[in-house]
């Protein structure tokens, strides 16, 4: 044991402890919707990891900014002093956009970057300065990532500008390289990174299958991956948002291959914070569902009507029972 602690003495570096000293206490940011905590991290009171990467995937216009958006806004919710470095690929993110969602524009950063080695430098520099900081100044912070397919390479700027039609090989190795340096920093410094990605159909498989473009560099530095597709929803002739299908391709949080809808509004509301605990609370025999009305405390009611005041419905000791439900449903060690 002596030995032990010399050598932890003698290599002096942040990440090298004693596995009794580690401090294993999972921390989670609540998405803002109940149903997709549960996707995500087997409970409704849970979210995406507080000190890992989360990799939201999907095809085009499946909603993955919005989606982004949405966790952002309920994580500056929660956290009245926290803050948010956004770092847009696409430059798609503007004030206007940004305060129809009800994001609070003096605690966001909006950082441009156009290669990986550019948010590779800047992401590294900005855990270096909430490090350097003394561990009780600093607030809860959460980076975002949009989109990593959009990233080019110095290497392919530079191929265009000579007019070379070359693909660079060299792109998944950066992109690589870039998620090993900062998921150790990330972890240390309890930062969530919220990553988009797109979608590509495998050809040759014999069932349906997508993949995440970008190489292998994203797909093992995640702690969660999730896959999006979507169906917009309307008001009459308006759309107002996207029922969204996430389905879990691969969590190191809770079961993989589940899928949950979640509702996500286009305008400051966000994701729907009730919406699918119904059909939880249904495929654990907490009520039933009867022509469309569900059965509670002995009165048959519509999914509309409870969602428009689920407080009524989903009291303290519901929302227990629903949490054991999606313990039972989406943990590790379930059945």
């Amino acid at each position: 044991m002596d030995f032990l602690k010399e050598i932890v003495k003698e290599i002096g570096d942040d990440y090298t402890k004693l596995a009794s000293d580690i401090d294993d206490t999972e921390k989670y940011v609540d998405t803002g919707s109940y149903i997709f905590n549960a996707l995500v991290s087997g409970s409704i009171f849970g979210g995406v990891s507080g000190n890992k990467i989360t990799a939201i995937a999907g095809e085009s216009s499946t909603g993955k900014t919005f989606f982004s958006l949405a966790v952002v806004k309920n994580f500056l919710d929660s956290n009245p002093d926290g803050y948010c470095l956004y770092f847009d690929t696409e430059a798609a993110v503007n004030k206007s956009l940004l305060a129809s969602r009800g994001i609070d524009l003096a605690r966001l950063v909006v950082i441009n970057v156009v290669t990986v080695e550019e948010f590779r430098q800047k992401a590294l520099k900005a855990v270096d300065l909430y490090l350097k900081k003394p561990e009780d100044e600093r607030k809860p912070c959460m980076f975002v990532l949009d989109s990593l397919g959009m990233l080019s390479t110095e290497k392919e700027i530079t191929d265009t500008l000579n007019e070379k039609q070359v693909r660079d090989m060299t792109k998944s190795q950066l992109i690589k390289g870039a998620f090993r340096m900062l998921t150790l920093k990330l972890g240390q410094a309890n930062i969530p990174l919220i990553v988009t990605n797109h979608t590509y159909d495998v050809i040759g498989s014999y069932v349906p299958t997508k993949e995440m473009g970008g190489g292998s560099g994203l797909k093992y530095a995640a702690s969660t991956i999730i896959h999006l597709s979507k169906k917009k929803e309307k008001d009459g002739t308006e759309v107002i948002g996207n029922l969204i299908k996430a389905k879990t391709a691969k969590s190191r949080l809770s079961k993989e291959n589940k899928d949950v809808t979640v509702r996500l509004y286009y305008d400051e509301r966000g994701l729907d914070r009730y919406y699918g605990l119904l059909e939880l609370g249904e495929i654990g025999g907490l009520w039933k569902n009867v022509a469309g009305r569900y059965e509670i405390d002995g009165k048959k009611v519509y999914a509309k009507a409870i969602l428009k005041d689920p407080d009524q419905y989903f009291t303290p000791e519901v929302m227990e029972q629903l949490d054991t439900i999606a313990k039972q449903t989406y943990s590790y060690g379930a059945n």
